[in-house]
This record gives C-alpha cells, structure tokens and sequence, in this order.
C-alpha cells in the first residue's frame, strides 16, 4: 500500500510540475524587425510587397537565353509566365481603379525580349502599388464594379479582387520557382537574407 502511495505522490508531483512548466512559456527572444500585419489591409499590403519583390527578383535572375525555356512543350514558356503575370496585374488593379488597363490591347505574354519583361512586371506592380496603398480597414470591405459575364457588371468586395490578384501571383511565382530550379537558380524566397 505504502508503494501504491509513493507512486501515485510521485506522478502526481511530476504531472503538476509539467502541467506547471506548460504554464509557464519560456523567455522568448524579442523579435527583430517591424511587428507582423495586424489588420486585413495591413495584410493584404504585406503580402503584395512580399511577391511582387519575389516576382521581380524571378524576372531579373533568370537569363535571357533561358526565358524561351519550358518544361514540357504543353506548358508556357518562362518568359510567357512572365508576360502572363504582367497582363493579369494590369487586369486585376485596372478593375479595382475603374479604368480601363493601361496594357489593353497588347498581350505581354507575347513579349520574348527579357529586357521588356523584366520592366513589363516592374511597370505592372508599379501599377498596382497605388491600389494597395490606398487599403483601409473600411475600404477594403467595400463594394466595386467589375466586369462580368456577356458585358455585365458585377459587385464585388475590393478585398475579393486583390485576393484574387494575389493568389494568382503566388500560384504563378510556384511555376516560376519551378522553372529557376530546373535552370539551377535558387528562387528569390529561398535565398539567406542578407547579411547586417
């Protein structure tokens, strides 16, 4: 009986010391740099500074001989991911200005020279800086018009067009880390932050 005792003491001190500890989170360092988004606008305006450097840094780093270059014949070129990648930010930022796209009529995904589309996504992220810049934790909830089906306009919330520009830069700078890697190029995100 006596040892039944002294066990169940014993487990019970040793659970309420980890229970205890659990409790009690070690120090932490304090963390360096600006203090993480904290608002969906502050997001959204995080997230768009985060790829369009990404996007920007893909389009410089590759070589121009490598921009005719595909996986697999089906698929796009790197440099017509790219081009594709400009048309889409124009697309998608025009409609949130309501205004036409400084782009229309010309398809950048057509555009092989590097020197072109490396400022083709300069130019088109540029455009979208405003946009997001302008977010506020009211507007961003706001209802715009943008085209629908057979010449139609619809309302949208701003947030649902920008999310949407933005899941289509992150899905596209996927195939673009791709592309890099099969040239031997370690893709922007990947690399060690610069040294202080």
């Amino acid at each position: 009986m006596k040892r039944y005792v002294m066990s169940a003491l014993c487990a019970t001190v040793v659970l309420g010391s980890s229970a205890a500890s659990a409790q009690t989170p070690p120090a932490q360092p304090a963390p360096s740099g600006p203090p993480p988004p904290t608002t969906f606008a502050m997001f959204l305006k995080a997230q768009n500074n985060t790829i369009k450097g990404n996007l920007i840094a893909s389009a410089e780093k590759m070589p121009e001989q490598s921009y005719a270059f595909k996986p697999t014949p089906e698929v796009r070129s790197f440099g017509e991911l790219v081009g594709h990648v400009v048309d889409a930010n124009y697309g998608f930022c025009s409609r949130v200005k309501g205004e036409a796209s400084p782009a229309a009529g010309k398809s950048f995904e057509k555009v092989t020279a590097k020197a072109d589309l490396v400022k083709g996504i300069k130019d088109a992220v540029a455009y979208c800086d405003p946009v997001y810049a302008a977010l506020t934790d009211a507007n961003v909830v706001e209802m715009i018009k943008v085209p629908g089906p057979n010449n139609t306009q619809r309302e949208i919330a701003r947030a649902n067009q920008l999310t949407f520009n933005l899941a289509h830069n992150n899905e596209h700078y996927g195939n673009i880390v791709t592309y890099l890697r099969l040239k031997g190029l370690v893709p922007p995100s990947s690399e060690p932050p610069p040294s202080r």
